[in-house]
């Protein structure tokens, strides 16, 4: 196991959960069977990453783009979503659950349940864990500048211009508003990509890609992921040496 520096814990974690069919596939199991073992690994992270003291944690769970799979394997996505938003492991960790991403696309019986987890678990406070649920950047950043539009066309006698379009209203108007951009993110499954996911919000996150399958990530390998972080210089487009003297 990885010595971590608990003075550099990252505040906010992002990650893309991928290769859950694949492990099914390899394992001679349905896809079904790979979504189900990944629910286990997603309550495993949760409780480590509360424990390090990770106060966010975003979880790339389902993509706009992921509603075109066959039907019968959205539905059971759906279902399993549904069938494992339990409160027990929020309430048990002091975890407080929030979800970003076009909701209203989502079968009523998961906005329901999923509104509730919401409402019941609002004044937890040791870290927040948030769904990615039909969830695309791009989507995100298009309907932050409608909102944006909207907005400033009521309020064309208030005074404001573009001028006051800048980084900082942008960024208001995104599903992410409530919480910091994550230092790292993390994608499992040998991919090396973004896949879509927080683009506006990782404009300087630490990258870290893994072969291993998300059902098959384990503490070990999130510890492994903080400690490449940890040896990481942050410098925002500034120098070592202005860094250093800071």
């Amino acid at each position: 196991m990885q010595q971590l520096d608990t003075s550099r814990i990252p505040e906010h974690i992002a990650i893309i959960m991928d290769g859950n069919g694949r492990w099914a596939k390899a394992q001679g199991l349905p896809r079904t069977a790979g979504h189900v073992k990944g629910v286990e690994t997603v309550k495993t992270i949760t409780e480590e990453c509360t424990r390090l003291g990770v106060k966010f944690l975003t979880l790339y769970t389902f993509s706009t783009e992921n509603w075109n799979r066959p039907a019968e394997e959205v539905s059971a996505l759906m279902g399993l979503f549904l069938s494992n938003l339990e409160e027990e492991i929020f309430q048990k960790n002091n975890v407080r659950f929030r979800a970003i991403g076009d909701r209203y696309r989502l079968p009523q019986e998961v906005l329901k349940k999923l509104e509730q987890v919401e409402r019941n678990t609002a004044g937890n406070d040791k870290m927040t864990m948030v769904v990615a649920l039909s969830y695309s950047a791009r989507w995100e950043i298009a309907n932050a500048c409608r909102q944006i539009y909207v907005d400033m066309q009521a309020a064309c006698n208030s005074g404001k211009t573009e001028d006051d379009i800048d980084e900082r209203m942008v960024a208001s108007y995104l599903q992410t508003s409530f919480m910091p951009d994550p230092e790292l993110l993390i994608r499992t499954g040998g991919e090396q990509r973004i896949s879509n996911y927080l683009l506006w919000q990782i404009a300087y996150s630490e990258l870290y890609f893994c072969d291993t399958y998300w059902p098959d990530f384990g503490v070990e390998e999130l510890h492994t992921a903080i400690a490449d972080y940890q040896s990481r210089e942050r410098r925002f487009g500034k120098t070592s040496e202005q860094v250093n003297q800071q």
